[in-house]
């Protein structure tokens, strides 16, 4: 039987029964050696990476740039090409605040900034990398957004474009820079617009074969036939909430609504049927106070979700892989929560910020098997984990960490094959707030607990979700302020 076949065969039977088990992961050993990276290369400002057709070389973006990294020799990697603050020589340059970079077979498509930084530019860096040892920057696309995240595909560049009010994803042809299309979660129902902008952020976009997979946060995620991105339909969605209870939250509760589960759709990425869609889901813990001044921690980190979408009008759940344990899981604590993924063949390949990076079987989606985890939460933050090829007698996948501490940011590379580390580290001591839950519930005349930099006013900026950086609200100008200052700097 094949996967097609299966997620059928078991949605079906899913649907059939009066309530639905969701499994979670469950581990195993399979490997005598102990399970460690191959290879380590410190790349400041590191955040996603994403690796050639041939699994060679490795593209992180880096912040103020972007790194090109050879792995074919997985313990050496070794760097090719560094390019830090781009577009310097223009008058609003440097091009920085890049978290993003995708690849179009020989294209790099370089994207931001991933919040807003007034008076910096904002748009697509189009880079030839036929010969990545020296990367050829052939065009920049201006926009009035800036970029958090995208996808390139068959010439495409689909871009997150937070812009504070319908936070649409916009298609750009990428040689000429033409806007293709755009699509919004308010056009498919208007009721979002009564939803503040940054419950509904667009932060992230998975493509296959003109599918857009666009995970919405507390929206969802929503599948949108985009093979004519003018005429874009949607075709189904996940968990896509309800737009009329999240229409009336308060600056409070928003904040809470933000950080804590169910919602905060993250990433998303499909197999390579294009029927089995997994979903990231980034949360945290928030302190809350109680009318007899007690306080509890209410949420906590998220998992990656399996669905079925073999039938995208009718997406079936199959299973959770939980995230590892935090001692700490507030915001301002250690974060374990799901962060970016990979599928490759049978087998996903996940991050999990300081929780570190695993790999599972997943040829039964519907009982996910733990095959290797590793951790170094004093060192390592992982940004993402991403298959790179076979090697030798196994094979290698990478995976980015944005560093922690005074502890550098940099890129792994490890071993495709299952096994236990020696002497894991511990991620801190348990937590014993009994209260702990993953998923919030109603305390009645409850008050949260601001966090550090919160503000109490209203607010457009699509940055009071956490999912785009912490301070970002404090630091950088709400995104209309920053289009209006654009707007007039060009007048």
């Amino acid at each position: 039987m094949d996967r097609r076949q299966f997620l059928r065969s078991i949605g079906a039977s899913a649907v059939a029964a009066t309530t639905v088990s969701v499994a979670g992961s469950r581990p195993v050993t399979a490997h005598p050696g102990p399970f460690e990276p191959l290879g380590r290369i410190d790349i400041d400002g590191a955040k996603e990476a994403v690796v050639s057709a041939d699994g060679q070389t490795a593209f992180v973006a880096a912040t103020s740039g972007y790194a090109v990294v050879d792995i074919s020799a997985p313990d050496r990697p070794e760097l090719l090409a560094e390019r830090r603050d781009p577009l310097s020589d223009r008058e609003d340059g440097p091009f920085r605040g890049i978290y993003d970079v995708k690849l179009d077979g020989d294209t790099l498509l370089v994207v931001g900034p991933a919040n807003p930084i007034p008076g910096a530019p904002a748009g697509v860096l189009v880079v030839d990398v036929s010969d990545p040892a020296t990367p050829e920057e052939i065009a920049f696309h201006e926009t009035e957004f800036p970029i958090h995240n995208c996808f390139a595909a068959d010439g495409r560049a689909y871009l997150t474009a937070n812009d504070g009010d319908r936070n649409p994803l916009v298609v750009l042809d990428t040689d000429t820079g033409d806007e293709l299309g755009r699509w919004s979660v308010v056009s498919a129902d208007d009721r979002w617009a009564d939803v503040p902008a940054s419950v509904r952020s667009v932060h992230d976009v998975w493509v296959r074969e003109g599918v857009a997979h666009v995970a919405l946060w507390d929206a969802g995620t929503w599948l949108v036939d985009l093979s004519d991105p003018a005429s874009p339909s949607v075709l189904g969605s996940v968990s896509p909430g309800d737009p009329e209870e999240l229409s009336g939250l308060g600056a409070r509760d928003r904040r809470r609504e933000g950080r804590t589960p169910p919602g905060n759709h993250h990433y998303v990425a499909t197999d390579d049927s294009g029927d089995l869609l997994g979903v990231g889901i980034e949360s945290w813990a928030v302190e809350v106070e109680r009318d007899d001044g007690t306080t509890d921690l209410v949420g906590g980190p998220s998992g990656v979700e399996l669905w079925d979408v073999s039938d995208p009008a009718n997406p079936t759940i199959l299973s959770t892989i939980e995230p590892p344990t935090s001692p700490d899981p507030t915001v301002g604590g250690v974060w374990t929560t799901a962060h970016n993924f990979d599928f490759r063949d049978d087998r996903l390949y996940t991050s999990w910020y300081r929780g570190g990076v695993k790999r599972h079987d997943v040829s039964d989606p519907t009982d996910p098997v733990e095959l290797a985890w590793w951790r170094d939460p004093e060192r390592a933050s992982f940004w993402t984990a991403r298959y790179a090829y076979p090697f030798a007698d196994e094979g290698v996948f990478v995976a980015s960490s944005w560093g922690v501490g005074d502890a550098s940011p940099a890129l792994y590379t490890f071993p495709d094959h299952a096994g236990d580390q020696r002497d894991p580290p511990t991620l801190g001591p348990e937590t014993t707030t009994e209260s702990l839950v993953n998923t919030p519930t109603p305390i009645a005349n409850e008050t949260t607990t601001p966090e550090p930099g919160d503000e109490s006013s209203e607010s457009t900026s699509t940055t009071d979700a956490p999912g785009f950086g912490l301070g970002v609200g404090a630091a950088a100008l709400g995104v209309a302020g920053w289009l209006a200052r654009r707007h007039r700097r060009r007048d």
